[in-house]
């Protein structure tokens, strides 16, 4: 019980703390009264049924993407590269979507999402390798890769993917209306927020029932005891970064697939 309730009141308590720093930061530095400040927040967020759809439609990519901190942190690590492997997996997305074009859009909506799960898994994978077996700090690796990443990004736009139309903005060609993912039944939200709940919900209970999950929890404890338990700690460090940077990749996918149509 007290476990539980600490798992609440510490990340309530650090949202607390946020909210009364960044209040006084307004007060003092903007000149402005805070609690009006957050009212105008909270109703531009949460004010009427648009604010609520348009809010879930922002929240979707970073539920995914979250994955990709949330889970390698099992181990101990910290990795903040998340936005490479969403940059990657949109650019991965996109070029699936142009070369399926003609196929059913069923297939190519796979296509897409399994090819930003499969890029975005593997440059986040790239971090925990340099980690496990170079000695590099994951955060800076992770970090110096998304530079690394959006850099591909803009080689692959603006290059071999570009879309001779795309003049004043260059971008990959569209992906087709009839390729884009949906929306939810009733509202103005994309599938992607339903992908995010269920990967949520998939890595809780990878993590809470399993002996995989168990032995991650072991090694962000003590990996010295773990390697003396006979747990392969490089293995594990692999499958959380992958996982977590196929999480991050599927955001940039869906972002892709349900929302711009393209990359850019």
């Amino acid at each position: 019980m007290g476990q539980a309730l600490e798992r609440i009141a510490v990340p309530m308590l650090a949202l607390l703390a946020s909210a009364f720093l960044f209040g006084l930061l307004l007060a003092i530095y903007a000149r402005v009264d805070p609690l009006e400040a957050f009212a105008l927040m909270y109703q531009g967020a949460f004010g009427t049924w648009f604010s609520w759809q348009n809010t879930l439609t922002r929240a979707a990519p970073l539920i995914l993407t979250a994955l990709c901190t949330a889970l390698p942190a099992r181990l101990g690590l910290v990795i903040i590269g998340n936005e490479g492997a969403v940059v990657l997996g949109g650019v991965a997305g996109a070029a699936m979507g142009v070369a399926l074009a003609g196929a059913p859009p069923l297939v190519v909506q796979i296509g897409m999402i399994v090819a930003g799960m499969v890029l975005g898994g593997l440059w986040v994978a790239l971090a925990g390798a340099l980690r496990q077996w170079r000695g590099v700090n994951e955060t800076i690796s992770s970090l110096l890769l998304t530079y690394i990443a959006i850099a591909l990004m803009n080689h692959f736009v603006e290059g071999p993917l570009r879309d001779p139309q795309s003049l004043n903005k260059p971008s990959t060609a569209a992906i087709g209306d009839a390729n884009m993912i949906g929306t939810i039944p009733g509202m103005d939200v994309h599938w992607g927020l339903v992908f995010g709940i269920i990967a949520c919900l998939l890595v809780y209970a990878f993590l809470r029932f399993t002996t995989w999950g168990f032995a991650m929890e072991v090694i962000g404890g003590n990996a010295k005891t773990a390697r003396m338990m006979g747990l392969n700690v490089g293995r594990y460090v692999l499958l959380a970064c992958g996982v977590g940077g196929a999480a991050a990749g599927i955001a940039g996918a869906v972002e892709v697939a349900a929302v711009l149509g393209k990359a850019n």
